[in-house]
C-alpha cells in the first residue's frame, strides 16, 4: 500500500478512537468545531506569509483533522463519509479540468479561470448566478478581490492597468469632494469605493491585496513594538511621550 495512503487509513483509525473514547471529542458537533476551524485557518495563514514550512506542515495537519472530524460526524447519522467527501472532490476536479482529462484547450492560467467559472455555472445544483459562490460572510477585502476575479472570468473587467489607476484616482477625487463637503455618509460610501478601485489596481499587478495589507499589518507590529520597548527602558509610558519623541523613535525603527 502506498505511504500516504497508509498514513491517511492512520489518521482515520485514530479519528475514530477519540471520538469513540475521548470526552471531548465525543461532545463535539459540526457546529461546535466550526469556531476552531477558522482559528485554525487563521493560524496557517500567519505561517504561510511567514514563510515558516514548518509551521505550514503543522497547521496543514490541524486542518486535516478538521476535515476528517467533520466527515466522522456526518457519518454517524449517515450524512456522508470521509469516502464522500473525496470522492466528490475528485469528480469536481475531472469536471473542472478538461484541459486534463478532456478535449478543451486552455494553454494560459487565464483561460483555466474562465474555464472553472464557466463550468461553476453549469454545475447542477451550483451558483445561479456568477457572484451567488462569494460568501457572504467573507471579509470585505477578500471578497471585493473574489468578486472582482468572478466578473473578470466571465469578460466583465477593463483591458489595462493604466483604466483601474484613473478610477481609482477619479473614487478619489470624488471621495476627497465628499469630505470637504462635511457630508460623511457619502463620503462612506466613496471610500468603499476608493478601496474596492484599489483592490482591483492590485489585481491587475497581480498584488494579493489581502497579503499586501497584512504585512503592512505585521511591520506597522514590530515598529511599534521596537517605539514601545525603547519608551518602557526610559521608565514611561507611550501616552506620556510627547509625538515628537515617538517619530523619532518610529524613525530608529524604520532602520531595522
Amino acid at each position: 500500500m502506498d505511504e500516504r495512503a497508509q498514513s491517511f487509513l492512520r489518521l482515520l483509525k485514530i479519528m475514530d478512537e477519540l471520538r469513540e473514547q475521548c470526552p471531548w471529542d465525543k461532545k463535539q458537533t459540526i457546529e461546535s468545531i466550526r469556531h476552531l476551524t477558522i482559528e485554525e485557518t487563521f493560524e496557517l495563514s500567519d505561517a504561510i506569509l511567514k514563510s515558516d514550512l514548518n509551521e505550514v506542515k503543522k497547521e496543514l495537519g490541524d486542518i486535516l483533522l478538521h476535515i476528517v472530524f467533520y466527515a466522522r460526524i456526518a457519518s454517524e447519522t449517515k450524512a456522508f463519509d470521509i469516502k464522500d467527501v473525496m470522492d466528490a472532490l475528485c469528480e469536481k476536479l475531472i469536471y473542472r479540468h478538461p484541459h486534463i482529462y478532456g478535449d478543451v484547450k486552455a494553454e494560459t492560467e487565464e483561460q483555466v479561470k474562465q474555464n472553472w467559472e464557466q463550468l461553476k455555472q453549469k454545475e447542477k445544483g451550483g451558483n445561479k448566478t456568477v457572484l451567488s459562490g462569494v460568501p457572504n460572510s467573507m471579509p470585505a477585502l477578500l471578497k471585493a478581490y473574489r468578486i472582482q476575479e468572478k466578473a473578470r472570468a466571465v469578460g466583465f473587467d477593463w483591458d489595462k492597468p493604466e483604466q483601474v489607476y484613473d478610477k481609482v484616482k477619479e473614487e478619489l477625487r470624488e471621495f476627497e469632494e465628499e469630505v470637504k463637503n462635511n457630508d460623511l455618509k457619502k463620503a462612506e460610501k466613496e471610500f468603499g469605493d476608493v478601496l474596492f478601485s484599489l483592490i482591483n489596481y492590485a489585481r491587475f499587478l497581480n498584488i494579493n491585496p489581502e497579503d499586501a495589507l497584512e504585512h503592512t499589518n505585521q511591520k506597522f507590529i514590530k515598529r511599534f513594538n521596537y517605539m514601545e520597548e525603547k519608551v518602557k527602558a526610559q521608565g514611561k509610558q507611550i501616552a506620556d511621550c510627547k509625538f515628537e519623541e515617538l517619530d523619532e523613535l518610529w524613525n530608529q525603527a524604520k532602520t531595522i
